[in-house]
This record gives structure tokens, C-alpha cells and sequence, in this order.
């Protein structure tokens, strides 16, 4: 059974950092694409960012510069390194895996396996 589970998620102030990682267990996380989405209370959910097989990334421009994806095959784990984080940022983050040769930031429609969430909240 295809499983995500993501880690890491708290409470941090202003200006400081998080590494949330996304865990898989029934599949090898190698071959999928996978994104970072998040939705803060009250809003639509939207995309973080994304890493496929080969490496490539995305970032949605609102978090470009600040947080950094990577994937560690050896662990079967993709990581969302987060500086400079600001109260904005507060949300729920979901990792989720999904198929294909590019992946998107944007299209959460292209991911069919999704994880439980983590909280992420940013004081000011």
C-alpha cells in the first residue's frame, strides 16, 4: 500500500527555519514526482513546490529563494528545507507523489497519492 507521511512541521518564529520531510513506505519514492502543497485556514490549498525523478525543481514564486526541495533515495524521503520563514507561511503542509517526466508546483491535480499534513505555524 503507496504511503506518505510528512514529519517535521512546529512552531517557529519569524525569520527562522523547518525541515519537513516526507517519508514513503509500499513504493519506491525514486520514480514519482513529488510536491509540496500547504493550505493555511480559510484559504484554497496551493503549491509549494516540487521535485521530479531526475532532480528538476520548482518553486511557486512566494516561497523561491527561502525554501529549498531534495530527495534523498537512500532514505526513500524528499525534504522542504524552509529559512526566513514568515507568519504568511503558517499552514497545514501536505507532500504528495504522482506520475511523469516534469513535475508542477501549481497542479495538484498531477499528484494522486497525498500524505496526512503537518502543521507549520509561524509566529510573528
Amino acid at each position: 500500500q503507496l504511503q506518505l507521511a510528512e514529519s517535521g512541521g512546529g512552531l517557529v518564529q519569524s525569520g527562522g527555519s523547518l525541515r519537513l520531510s516526507c517519508a514513503a513506505s509500499g513504493f519506491n519514492l525514486n520514480y514519482y514526482n513529488i510536491g509540496w502543497f500547504r493550505q493555511a485556514p480559510g484559504k484554497e490549498r496551493e503549491g509549494v513546490s516540487c521535485i521530479n525523478s531526475s532532480g528538476d525543481t520548482e518553486y511557486v514564486d512566494s516561497v523561491a529563494g527561502r525554501f529549498t526541495i531534495s530527495r534523498d533515495n537512500a532514505k526513500n524521503t524528499v525534504y522542504l528545507q524552509m529559512n526566513s520563514l514568515k507568519p504568511e507561511d503558517t499552514a497545514v503542509y501536505y507532500c504528495a507523489a504522482g506520475y511523469g517526466h516534469y513535475c508542477s508546483a501549481y497542479a495538484s491535480d498531477d499528484y494522486p497519492y497525498w500524505g496526512q499534513g503537518t502543521q507549520v505555524t509561524v509566529s510573528s
